[in-house]
């Protein structure tokens, strides 16, 4: 049952951000991941690559898919992507487990050489664009933003080192699930 437009009791009792409705893998999501910091080089290579692919989709999609994307990606080992060649581009444009989209699927692999040309990690590139200070708590889902100028920012810093699907938007969402910023909204168990 709603308690407002912000907040979902799930079967459990607890009070949720409104977003990971009553679907069991989202709201483990939104418990679990959503909003932890997220540190290294291959776990954040990882939610960059599957944010990119969420563009224009629902998340609840790419989650559903991600042990898909894990396994046409060599686990988003940074080094075997890099090394992916145009036949296996093909192989995962033909991949119906995943999201067939070759753009993405070729962001995914020019963002992994992106990442191994780095002068610093990636890691630490991305968390460098951490609001500082953070921002106060949402009272409501309508008070989160879509972009920040940190977005904005980060989103111009990856592309300048050749990185692609990374727009402001993408970059806040990636804040947001890496847990740079906590968009979690009063009244949800998860809000600090």
């Amino acid at each position: 049952m709603p308690l407002s437009t912000s907040l979902i009791t799930g079967p459990d009792g607890r009070n949720r951000c409104a977003w990971s409705g009553t679907d069991s893998e989202y709201m483990r999501y939104h418990d679990e991941e959503w909003g932890t910091p997220l540190i290294g080089d291959h776990p954040v290579f990882e939610k960059i690559s599957l944010e990119g692919f969420q563009a224009g989709l629902s998340w609840i999609t790419i989650l559903r898919r991600r042990p898909a994307f894990r396994q046409a990606f060599a686990d988003f080992d940074i080094e075997a992507v890099a090394a992916f060649t145009d036949a296996d581009v093909e192989e995962l444009v033909g991949n119906a487990a995943i999201i067939r989209h070759r753009g993405k699927i070729s962001a995914v692999i020019s963002n992994a050489r992106a990442t191994l040309a780095l002068d610093d990690s990636l890691s630490d590139l991305v968390w460098s664009f951490q609001p500082k200070p953070l921002h106060r708590r949402p009272k409501t889902l309508a008070e989160i933003p879509a972009i920040t100028a940190e977005s904005a920012a980060l989103s111009v810093a990856l592309k300048k080192r050749g990185f692609r699907f990374v727009g402001p938007t993408t970059m806040y969402a990636l804040m947001q699930s890496a847990g740079l910023v906590d968009d979690h909204v009063e009244g949800c168990w998860r809000a600090g």
